[in-house]
Order: structure tokens, then sequence, then C-alpha cells
């Protein structure tokens, strides 16, 4: 842990790098064993597997290309990139109002709960990690209840302070998110590994495509396109049984 905070530290002032070390933090925190609580979210997915309108493969990679293209791109995969310059430039109240952007555009409680759940776990999690004063004073401004927390902000000055460049940072966010859904709708549906494994490689390219996507964005394109994905999280919480909070 020692060697973390080291590394950390001698990162704050670097950007578009991704050292071997740097990489493997990204492996660490993405990892299913990393204890945020992420793979007990659906974000709707759960509807949809009991209105049996995910029962093959080929809906479970449709689902996750619709949630990838129209939800992560044009709203966390954003935040996370404009987290990330804002915490280069140490502009903590463009980072307060991104925050509130986050919270205001999900528009599902249980999405929205989600978000700051996973976010103040994440920040409990790697807090004892890193040696990031600016992290710190962020996670101050979370205990004072001065922001929310929702994850995407937070991941995006974490990766700033952690060194590795703000394409890998949207890039793997994405694949943590994809698969975890994966993996979600092999435990649910049920679905054999192999399906997982295939559906998961079958949406490689498109998390590499989507990340190019944010790349060309701002703030200005901001929105939420997957209404059927967001119903999906309003209804989730009426369910007659769960197996997922959100």
């Amino acid at each position: 842990m020692k060697l973390l905070k080291d590394v950390s530290s001698s990162h704050l002032n670097t950007v578009d790098t991704l050292t071997n070390l740097s990489l493997l933090h990204l492996l660490q925190i993405h990892d299913s064993a990393f204890p945020i609580g992420s793979y007990t979210h659906s974000y709707g997915m759960e509807t949809y597997i009991q209105e049996d309108r995910i029962r093959t493969k080929e809906h479970l990679v449709e689902f996750c290309q619709v949630y990838l293209e129209q939800n992560l791109v044009y709203g966390d995969a954003i935040l996370i990139q404009e987290a990330f310059h804002a915490a280069q430039a140490r502009n903590v109240t463009r980072l307060i109002e991104l925050d509130e952007l986050c919270g205001a555009m999900k528009l599902a409680k249980e999405s929205r709960d989600a978000s700051v759940n996973v976010g103040k776990q994440f920040m409990r999690t790697v807090a004892p990690l890193m040696d990031s004063p600016f992290l710190l004073q962020w996670k101050d401004h979370i205990d004072q209840e001065v922001v929310k927390g929702h994850y995407a902000v937070l991941y995006g000055i974490y990766c700033e302070a952690l060194g590795v460049n703000v394409f890998h940072a949207v890039m793997t966010f994405m694949y943590a998110t994809i698969s975890g859904l994966v993996q979600n709708a092999v435990r649910a549906v049920p679905f054999g590994q192999n399906t997982g494994v295939q559906a998961l490689h079958k949406l490689l390219a498109s998390v590499e495509e989507a990340a190019k996507t944010v790349k060309t964005l701002t703030l200005d394109d901001l929105a939420n396109n997957a209404l059927g994905i967001e119903l999906a999280s309003m209804k989730h919480e009426f369910l007659f049984s769960r197996l997922f909070i959100s």
C-alpha cells in the first residue's frame, strides 16, 4: 500500500501517461473483487430480464450496446472527462457543478442513488491508498455534504491523481461498466459463462469506439438518450422480486 501512495504522489503533476504501474492500479479498481458494490446494480437491466426482453446473447449485446452508446457516452463518460480536466486545473467550483449535473441528469431514483452509493464506497476504498491532497479535499467535501459524491466525477478526480490519461480513464470505466452488466446477466437470466465471455468479446470494439467518440464531445453534448433504460430503472423499484439494488 505504501508503494501505491508513493507512486500516485509522483504522478500528481503528470498527465497523458499510462505506465505499467498506473495500468495495474486501473486493473485493480476494476476487478470484480474490488469492494465498491457495483456488482449489486443492474441499472434497469433486471426489469428487462423480468419482462422477458433479454433471453439470448443477442438481446444482451443489444442492451449493452444501447447502454454504452446512448447512456454512458452522453452521460457519465463526458462527466469523467470534464472532471478529469477540472481536477487538473484544481477547479473545485467546476467539480461541484459537475457533481450537481450528474445527479440532475439521472432521472431514475435508483440510478441516482446507485451513483452516489458506489461513489462513496469507492472513496472509502481508495482514499487510504492514495497520497493525493486534492482527492482528500474532495473526500472532505463529501463527508461535509457539500457534494453528493457521484461516482463519475470522483472517478475523473481519482484518475487525474493517478496520472493516467483521460482517454484510458474513460475507456476503462466504460469497459468495467459493460463487463459488470454482462456478469450480472450471466447470474440473473441465467446464461452460461461462455455466453457471457462471447457477449463481452463482441462489445470490446464498441467500447473503444465509444471512448473515441467521447473525445469529440463536451459538456454541451450531455444528454439522456436511453429513455427505455431510464424507464426500466424507474420501474425496477416496483418489481415483485429483485436480485439487484437498481
